[in-house]
Parts: structure tokens; sequence; C-alpha cells
């Protein structure tokens, strides 16, 4: 018999609808029942892609004799964090400051009134080294609640009093010295064999990427060339991005990039096709024309093919991610062995695809199975393409993992800015299209009336936006404007932001993640460090220093600055985890150049605008005439389209060939 959470709209929460757990959704409601009952709760956090949150819930939560032990002596409560940062975040802060490291599933021990006083990620179902069984911790944590509550309560205040203090979220503004510091420091743990920075897992560090473009940008510093081609190399031809069919997994499970955690997300996706463009614009302006220009342009491609196939919705956003898992086994979809090569290909064409895509007989995977890399172009493009499309035909009978149907604000927000560049860049209208239908939906659905975090199927949710959703939602909403010449986007761009710096900027001139008119948690929630990706105030940064782009806003333009301000000690001090801000303090330190096109859109003026390398960069183009402020006053000279270079709206020569355009 399904619980409630049947009913939710949730894709994670609807998985676990079936279990014999008496799941509630977070709410009052759960915990007046956990205040009536007198139990603690039981808090289980984690996302629809997330391997071990599978893992789990088929050990622990589908075992009767578990659940029924669960039932009886804790409220029981299941989050997506995906729909819910806010919660995630304020409760893995706990469970980092108790276990010393955080991940997902979390599952905390809340006292009825949402205090935590016990906190872990994964537990098994029978004791292993070092970790105790999943059924030995309900057991004792039921009977602390029973037989030492006062030792519980005093462990749970001495918690909620740490999760009330702030950090420091004021700074100075982050000079040039300062960012060639953390460029330093990045250097210091680059991994200079492998690409990447640090020891394995290896996630994919899009924002310290931009961040060191930005910086080479203006420095030519050729160590940080080499650190960024290495790295972008090393991503697109390992097992981590699909070399059948573009998209990159979740991250490395090795240093070199051969296996990944093999979830797609779409944040990553989108992250990464702009990093990318990015080095593709670099690579051409240094006018090299060897492969790794070619890689860099094809992983453009196939990236953002890879989104608009499988993940767009009916309803023209674009779906969170799709599953690790199918069969049973984690990665089943994307891997191959020999075997199964021979007999898709016949034995010649396997034997070239067995050297070319790194196949072993023994797997470099699991179950002697290989994931798939392409380290060398291949010697024979044509046979190549053949195989490729051999093999796709293959994969496409095997069970496709699922897919995760949520569309989330912030997250769509990213893709429809690199949708949007990419499409102008590449040539390809069609990206354009999506990112502008994209959106749309956005707009009509989950801002107005009042801004929301996801929806499902066309039916927005009731959880309430972060800030990382307004931040990024402005940066698209100018991404759209400065792609289209549609200036009914300014109006909206504005709407958003005005919200953001009403309802979420904090008194100590940081930010909160959350609005001062939403539901208050145990804490409020700020975090100025990037994770998987940017954090609320660095991507509102990006998104205020956009409007302020196109508009000459000085209020909103100090309102980016008070946001990268903000993270600064966190930027020098631990660059790794502030690279959207350090993107941002480079941007500011260039101006950033407003680039005003005037007389087309999509065309090679526009093209050229965006291939310079100006850090931060924001570029608008329009038909003829338009109300938004960067336009105002500049027209097409002779009939010819035009480029204007702007800083704080005061402007260069305009230039009507888009060759010289580039060449300044």
């Amino acid at each position: 018999m399904a619980n409630r959470l049947a009913q939710s709209q949730s894709p994670y929460l609807r998985q676990h609808a079936e279990n014999p757990v008496d799941w509630w959704e977070w709410g009052a409601e759960a915990l007046a029942e956990a205040e009536r009952r007198d139990l603690p709760i039981l808090l289980s956090v984690g996302y629809a892609a997330c391997h071990w949150c599978h893992v789990m819930a088929h050990e622990s939560f589908e075992d009767p004799a578990t659940a029924a032990y669960m039932n009886e002596h804790f409220v029981n409560v299941k989050v997506d964090r995906e729909e819910r940062p806010d919660i995630d975040a304020v409760y893995m802060r706990a469970t980092q400051a108790m276990t010393g490291q955080g991940g997902w599933p979390m599952t905390c021990v809340l006292t009825p009134s949402g205090e935590p006083f016990f906190a872990g990620t994964y537990f098994p179902p029978e004791p292993t080294a070092g970790h105790p069984a999943f059924s030995q911790v309900l057991q004792a944590l039921a009977d602390a609640w029973q037989n030492r509550r006062d030792e519980v309560l005093d462990s749970a205040s001495q918690v909620r009093s740490f999760l009330g203090e702030n950090d420091d979220f004021g700074g100075d503004p982050l000079t040039a010295e300062d960012l060639d510091a953390a460029a330093a420091a990045l250097l210091g743990q680059a991994d200079d064999e492998a690409g990447g920075f640090g020891a394995a897992p290896k996630f994919p560090p899009s924002m310290v990427l931009e961040f060191l473009l930005r910086q080479h940008a203006r420095t030519g510093d050729e160590k940080v060339w080499t650190t960024l081609s290495r790295t972008f190399e090393a991503m697109a031809r390992g097992g981590m991005y699909d070399q059948l069919a573009g998209g990159f997994a979740r991250y490395s499970v090795d240093r070199f990039w051969r296996v990944p955690h093999f979830e797609k997300m779409l944040y990553d996706n989108a992250q990464l096709l702009r990093a990318y463009l990015h080095w593709l614009r670099a690579l051409q302006a240094r006018g090299e024309e060897g492969a790794n220009t070619a890689l860099a342009e094809r992983v453009c491609h196939e990236t953002a093919d890879f989104m608009l196939r499988e993940l767009r919705t009916d309803e023209g956003g674009l779906a969170s991610a799709l599953d690790a898992d199918s069969d049973g086994h984690e990665g089943t979809y994307y891997v191959w062995n020999p075997h199964q090569l021979m007999k898709a290909l016949g034995t010649a064409d396997a034997a070239w695809a067995v050297q070319l895509l790194g196949v072993t007989g023994g797997g470099t995977f699991e179950r002697g199975l290989s994931t798939l890399q392409l380290q060398q172009d291949p010697d024979d493009p044509e046979r190549w393409e053949r195989v490729k499309q051999r093999l796709l035909e293959v994969r496409a009978e095997r069970t496709r993992p699922a897919r995760d149907d949520k569309v989330v604000s912030a997250w769509n927000a990213y893709a429809i800015t690199a949708l949007a560049e990419t499409g102008i860049a590449l040539e390809r209208p069609e990206l354009v299209g999506a990112a502008t239908q994209a959106a749309t939906l956005l707009w009509n659905l989950h801002v107005e009336p009042g801004f929301v975090r996801t929806s499902l199927g066309g039916v927005r949710s009731e959880h309430a936006a972060v800030l990382e959703d307004h931040g990024a939602t402005v940066e698209a909403f100018v991404a759209v404007l400065g792609a289209t010449g549609d200036d009914r986007w300014l109006h909206r761009a504005r709407h958003v932001a005005d919200r953001a710096i009403t309802h979420f900027r904090a008194e100590d001139g940081g930010w909160f993640d959350t609005a001062d008119d939403t539901e208050a948690l145990l804490v409020r929630p700020r975090d100025a460090a990037d994770n998987a990706h940017p954090s609320g105030a660095s991507a509102l940064a990006h998104g205020l220093l956009a409007l302020a782009a196109v508009t000459g806003d000085h209020d909103v333009k100090a309102a980016a600055v008070a946001c990268v301000e903000s993270a600064a000690a966190l930027a020098t001090g631990a660059p790794r985890f502030a690279g959207w801000t350090l993107a941002a303090a480079e941007a500011l330190l260039d101006g950033p150049a407003e680039i005003a096109v005037v007389g087309e859109v999509g065309g090679p003026m526009h093209r050229a605008a965006l291939a310079l390398l100006s850090p931060g960069a924001v570029v608008a183009a329009t038909e003829t005439g338009s109300s938004v402020p960067l336009f105002e006053g500049r027209e097409a000279i002779d009939g010819k389209p035009t480029a204007y270079v702007c800083r704080d709206f005061v402007c260069a020569l305009p230039v009507t060939d888009p060759e010289a355009l580039v060449r300044r």
C-alpha cells in the first residue's frame, strides 16, 4: 500500500511511495506529529539520481522489519534536496560539523522542533568495518531518546547554537593581486599529469575553469593556460564524457577521469557547455587550429545536443538528471566488454574499437566492463562515425536510465545562458530558440505568481525559490535579451533582481539563501561557498553584473559588488570553493565590458562580439530600435551592423568590421 509520498510532486519522493516506511514530507504536519507522539524525527535527504540513495532504500527502507522499527520509534521524513536546498543546507552543515564529512543519502535525527542531535550519511544493513548497521543506529538512537533524553537535548542545543553562528560575510574588494594569488594557489593544487585539482574523486571544476580563463585573458599566464587545457582535454577524452552521444557524468571516481559516477546532471552539463565554449573561444583567439580546437567544438555541439535530446521536457524546460543505474547496476547503459563490441561490430571493427576506446579484457569499471574513452582522435573519422552509430543502435536496445523530470529554476537558468550564447557563437539558432522557450517557461510558470524553485509536468511546486534561483535567472534573462534583441526580457530580469535585492540581503552585507518572506527553518541558511553549482551570492553577482551592463544601473552594480565582497575571505582563503565569485571579480576588474551590437542579431558582428576575451563581457544585439538603455543613442553606421564596446556606458569608437572588432 502506497504511503503519503505517492502524492508528492518530487520524482525522488515518489520513488519511496511503496516503501513500508510511513514517510512524511517535510512540513508543519510532520513536526506536529513528532510532538504529539513524543518521538524524534528521522530525516532522510537525497535526490533521484543518487546511486547510494537507491542502495540504502533497497537495503533498509524496503525491508519490512527495518521499516516497522522506524515507524514505531521515529516520525520519518523524506526530503528531495533538489526541491529543498534550504533544508539540505541547514542539516548538511550539521552533518559536516558532527561527522567531519557529508554526502547523500544524508541521515539526521532531530528533536520534534527540528534540532539535530545525530547525523550521518549512508548506513549499511549489516555492520562493516567502521560502520554500524542501520538497525544498530536506530536502536541506539531510540534508546537514547527514551532513557537519556537530557543528554540528547543538551547535544541538540549545542548543535543549534553552532548552526546559529555566522561566518564573516564582510570583505574588501578583490584586487588584481588577490586574483593572481588565488590563481597561483589553484595551480599549486593542480594535477599536472591527469588534469583537474586535488586527488580522486574528481569533480568537474567548471567555475574554477571559468575564473582561470578570465585570469589568463587578463594576464596571459602560460602556466594557467597549460592547466586549463590539460583539464579540459582530460575530462573530454575520459570515461566521464559520453563518447558516443555527448554529455558529462557527475564526477570521476579515479584520478584520470576514466570511471565516472554515472548520473548525468543538468547543472553540470550546462556549466560545462559554457566553459568549453569559452575554452574554444580562447583557443581560436590564440590561433590554435589543432586537435584541442576540434575537441572543444565537438564537445560544445554534442553537449548541447545531449541536453536537448535527453533532458528537454514537453513544456520546453530541461529535466534535472538522468539516473546512474539501470537493470540493477550502476553504469550498465554506458559500459562495454570486448565480446559485446565484437557482437555489435564484427571482428575487424571490434578490434579497432577496443584499441581506440580503451576497452580491456579485465575491464576498467566493474564486472569485466569498461567505460569508453577517446584518448586519441580516430585515425579514420569515417570509420569512427560508422562504429559510433552502430554502438548507439545497440545501446538504444538496453534499459535506459530513469529521468528526473523535475524542472529546477537555477539549473534551467544555467542551461538557458549556455544555450543562448552557444547558439549565437556556433551559428545554431535552434539552441537560441530552445533557450528562449525554457526562459519563457521559467517566467510564465516559475516566476509568476511568486517565484518557485521547481515544477513538474507544467505544474508549479509550493517550494520557494532560493537566492541561487534568482541570481541565475537574472543572468539567463539578460542572456536571452542579448541573443534575441527582445527587450521584454529586460523587464523580467529587473523584476527578479529587485526581489532578490529586497528579500535576501543581510544587514552585515552578506546574503541569505532564503527570502525573508518564506518558511522559517531552524536557522536561516547562508553559504558563500560554491559547490557543484554556484552559491546563491555568486550566482546573484553574475546576474546583477549582467543586468547592470545593459541598464547602467549603479545600484544594481553596487549590489553585485556586495555579493563579491561577501565571499572575499573565502575566495582568498579557499579559491577552489569560490570559482564563480572569483570569475565575477575578474569581470569587475575589467568593467565588465558592455558590447552593444546594432543592426543585426545572430550575424557576423554578433559572433565577433562574443569572440572577445574581455572577462565577463556582456553582449547584447538588436536589429532596430530598443528600449534597453545600452542601445540608447547608438545606431548602425551607414546601414552596417555596428558594435559599440563600452565600460560604464562610455564607449570607444564604433566598429563596422567584425574582423576589426576581434582584433581589438
